[in-house]
C-alpha cells in the first residue's frame, strides 16, 4: 500500500529556489561555459569569493595584479577561441583593469571583466574604494553593465557573453554592487536581456560578393591584405582555398600572423612599418586591395595620402564602422570574414569556370622576384655578441609550429613577428593594437591554462617583464608551466633604436642597465638578476651569452615542463629592426637596411 500525500503536504506546488546574487552569478558563469577565471579579491567580492570557495568547478586562478589578471583572460581567449573571463574588486582593483579592457578592445578579444563595486546605496558617496568603473570603461569597452538588482545578474552575465563572441569580438565590463551579490534571488536557469538594437549582419550580401569578384577579375595587380579578423572568425581555411584558387599574393598583419603559412610560396610576409619590402611594396604597388578582417591601421599605411595610390579596394569586414573610416572602398563586404571569404571563393570559381579567366602572372612573378631579392636578414653581432634574431629564429624551429608564443611591445615583438615563423593560426598573441608593454607573460599564462598540452613560449624584452614578471608567482604555484625568452639588451630597445636614427644618438632615459651607486664601482650592473629573481619565484632559470650555446639554452629550457622556465638571453645592444619606414614618412620610403632603401623595378 502507498502513501498518498494530504492536503497539507505541497509537494505539488513548491516554490521556486532562491540564491544569494553571488551565487547567480557563478551559476550563469557556468551555464555560458566558463571554466577558469582569473582574479584577485577584495571587500566588493568578497561575497563571490565565498561562492568560489564552495564551487571548485569554477576554477579561479589567483593572479598578483589585476593587469595580469585582464591579460590572462585575453591570453585564453586568443589561444582558444573562448570568452575569457576576469575578476576584481571595486575601485583600484576596477581601474586595474582598464588597460587590459582597453587593448581588447583594439585587437578584438572577446572578454568578460567581472567587477564588485561598493554597496548601490553609498554610490556618488565617494565611498571607501569606489569607482565609476562603468563610466570609465566605456570608451574602451564593447559594453558595460551595471547591476544592482540581483534579479538582473544572470541574465547580464548571459548577455555579456553573447556581445563579448559576437559580431566583432571584444571586451565587455559587468559591475555588481555589493549588496547585489549578498541579496536573495530566485534561481534562474535561462534567459539573457532583451537587446533589440544589437543585429550583427553575418553573411555578405550576394550582389555585393558579385560587385567584388567582378573587380578581382578586371585587376591585373591584386592583393589579399589578411587581418586579425580571419583569426577571429577561424577563416583559415577558406583564406587557404581562396588564396590557392586564384593563385594571389598574400601579406598578413600583425594580428593575422598564422592565418596563412609563412612557408606557402604566395606568401610575402607582414607589411606596415617594420614589415617586409615584398609586403609593403606588393601593397604600394597593387592595383586592387581586397581586405579580409584589417582594418587599414596607420601602422601598415604609413602617410594615408601616399598608401597604394592607384589601388581600388574591397574592404570585408564584420564591423561596418572599419569599412571606409580610413580608406574608402569601392565595395563594402559587411559580414563575418569565415562565410565572406567562402562566398567570394564560391563565386570566383563559377566565373572562371564559365570563362572568364584573370591574368595575374606578371604580376605574381613581379612579387616573386622582389621577395627573392630583399629577404629577411640580419647582421652578425659584433665581438662575439648574441644576436637577437638569431635568437628568435632559433626558438622558432626548435619549438616547432604548434608551439603558441605570446610577445611583449617593441623591438623583440617586431623581430618575432618575422623570424619565429607562424604555420597555424591561434599561435601568435600579441598586442596589436594599443601596444601594451608587459602583455606577453600574463597573456602566456592565459594561454598555458585554454591550452595546457601546448608548448607556450612568452617573448619578452627586458622592459616588458619587469612591468608583470610577478604573475610567474602565480604561475609556478598554480601549476601553469610557460617559458619565458627574455631578449635582455639592457635598454628600451624600440625606443633607443629611434634614438639613435632621430636624436643623434642622445639615449634619453632608455638604459635599463644601472651604474652602481658605490663611486668604486664603475662596471655597469645587470638589475635585477633575472636568473635569481625567477628562481625566487619557483622557477627554472638559464642564461644564455654565448651565440653557441643558444640551441643547447633552448632545448634545454625545452625539456623543463613541470615548472616555469625563464631563459635570460643577454643579447647585442644596438641591433635594430629592419625593414623600416619612419614614422610620418610614405610606405614607398622603406628602408631593408639603414641606408640602403629597395628599387620596385616593373621588369624586374
Amino acid at each position: 500500500m502507498t502513501a498518498q500525500p494530504t492536503s497539507a503536504a505541497p509537494a505539488q506546488m513548491a516554490l521556486p529556489s532562491t540564491s544569494t546574487g553571488a551565487e547567480a552569478l557563478v551559476d550563469a558563469l557556468l551555464r555560458v561555459g566558463a571554466e577558469h577565471i582569473f582574479g584577485l579579491p577584495g571587500g566588493a567580492v568578497l561575497p563571490l569569493y565565498d561562492t568560489l570557495y564552495q564551487r571548485p568547478e569554477l576554477r579561479h586562478i589567483l593572479v598578483r595584479h589585476e593587469q595580469g589578471a585582464g591579460h590572462a583572460a585575453q591570453g585564453y581567449a586568443a589561444a582558444t577561441g573562448k570568452v575569457g573571463v576576469c575578476l576584481a574588486t571595486s575601485g583600484p582593483g576596477a581601474t586595474n583593469l582598464v588597460t587590459p579592457l582597453a587593448d581588447a578592445n583594439m585587437d578584438s578579444v572577446p572578454m568578460v571583466a567581472i567587477t564588485g563595486n561598493v554597496p548601490s546605496s553609498a554610490m556618488g558617496s565617494d565611498a571607501f574604494q569606489e569607482a565609476d568603473i562603468r563610466s570609465i570603461t566605456m570608451p574602451v569597452t564593447k559594453h558595460s553593465f551595471l547591476v544592482t538588482d540581483p534579479a538582473m545578474i544572470a541574465p547580464t552575465v548571459a548577455s555579456a557573453f553573447r556581445l563579448a563572441s559576437s559580431g566583432r569580438p571584444g571586451p565587455v565590463l559587468v559591475d555588481v554592487s555589493k549588496d547585489a551579490l549578498t541579496a536573495q534571488t530566485k534561481t534562474v536557469t535561462d534567459g539573457d536581456l532583451a537587446m533589440p538594437g544589437y543585429r550583427p549582419v553575418t553573411e555578405p550580401g550576394h550582389e555585393q560578393v558579385r560587385d567584388a569578384v567582378s573587380l578581382m577579375l578586371a585587376s591585373r595587380r591584386p592583393v589579399l591584405y589578411v587581418g586579425g579578423g580571419t583569426i577571429r572568425a577561424g577563416a583559415h581555411g577558406e583564406l587557404m582555398a581562396l588564396a590557392e584558387m586564384t593563385g594571389l599574393p598574400v601579406v598578413t598583419t600583425l594580428m593575422a600572423r598564422g592565418a596563412f603559412p609563412d612557408s606557402h610560396p604566395q606568401h610575402l610576409g607582414m607589411p606596415g612599418m617594420h614589415g617586409t619590402v615584398a609586403a609593403v611594396g606588393a601593397l604600394q604597388k597593387s592595383d586592387l586591395i581586397i581586405s579580409l578582417g584589417a582594418r587599414f591601421d596607420d601602422r601598415v599605411t604609413g602617410v594615408r595620402e601616399s598608401f597604394a595610390p592607384h589601388a581600388k579596394v574591397i574592404h570585408a569586414d564584420i564591423d561596418p564602422a572599419e569599412i571606409g573610416k580610413v580608406r574608402a572602398a569601392e565595395v563594402a563586404l559587411l559580414g563575418d570574414c569565415r562565410p565572406t571569404i567562402a562566398a567570394l571563393a564560391g563565386e570566383f570559381r563559377a566565373r572562371v569556370e564559365g570563362g572568364t579567366v584573370p591574368d595575374y602572372a606578371e604580376w605574381v612573378d613581379f612579387c616573386q622576384k622582389v621577395k627573392g631579392r630583399y629577404p629577411l636578414s640580419y647582421d652578425e653581432a659584433p665581438g662575439g655578441q648574441v644576436a637577437p634574431q638569431q635568437v628568435i629564429e632559433r626558438l622558432g624551429a626548435l619549438a616547432g609550429p604548434d608551439a603558441v608564443f605570446t610577445s611583449g611591445v617593441g623591438q623583440h615583438q617586431m623581430w618575432a613577428a618575422h623570424y619565429l615563423g607562424f604555420e597555424r593560426p591561434r599561435t601568435w598573441i600579441n598586442s596589436g593594437g594599443l601596444g601594451t608593454m608587459g602583455f606577453a607573460v600574463p597573456a602566456a599564462m592565459g594561454a598555458k591554462v585554454g591550452r595546457p598540452d601546448s608548448t607556450v613560449w612568452a617573448v619578452d624584452g627586458d622592459g616588458c617583464f619587469q612591468m608583470t614578471n610577478q604573475e610567474l608567482a602565480t604561475c609556478a604555484v598554480e601549476g601553469i608551466p610557460i617559458k619565458v625568452a627574455i631578449i635582455n639588451n639592457g635598454a628600451l630597445g624600440m625606443v633607443r633604436q629611434w634614438q639613435t636614427l632621430f636624436y643623434n644618438e642622445r639615449y634619453s632615459n632608455t638604459g635599463l642597465r644601472g651604474t652602481p651607486a658605490r663611486p668604486e664601482a664603475r662596471t655597469p650592473i645587470h638589475v635585477p638578476d633575472f636568473v635569481m629573481l625567477a628562481r625566487s619565484y619557483g622557477c627554472e632559470a638559464l642564461r644564455c651569452e654565448d651565440p653557441a650555446d643558444i640551441d643547447k639554452t633552448i632545448e634545454t629550457a625545452m625539456g623543463i615542463n613541470d615548472v616555469p622556465v625563464v631563459v635570460d638571453f643577454r643579447v647585442h645592444q644596438d641591433a635594430m629592426v629592419w625593414p623600416m619606414v619612419a614614422s610620418g614618412a610614405s610606405n614607398d620610403d622603406i628602408k631593408f637596411a639603414r641606408d640602403l632603401a629597395p628599387q620596385f623595378e616593373e621588369d624586374d
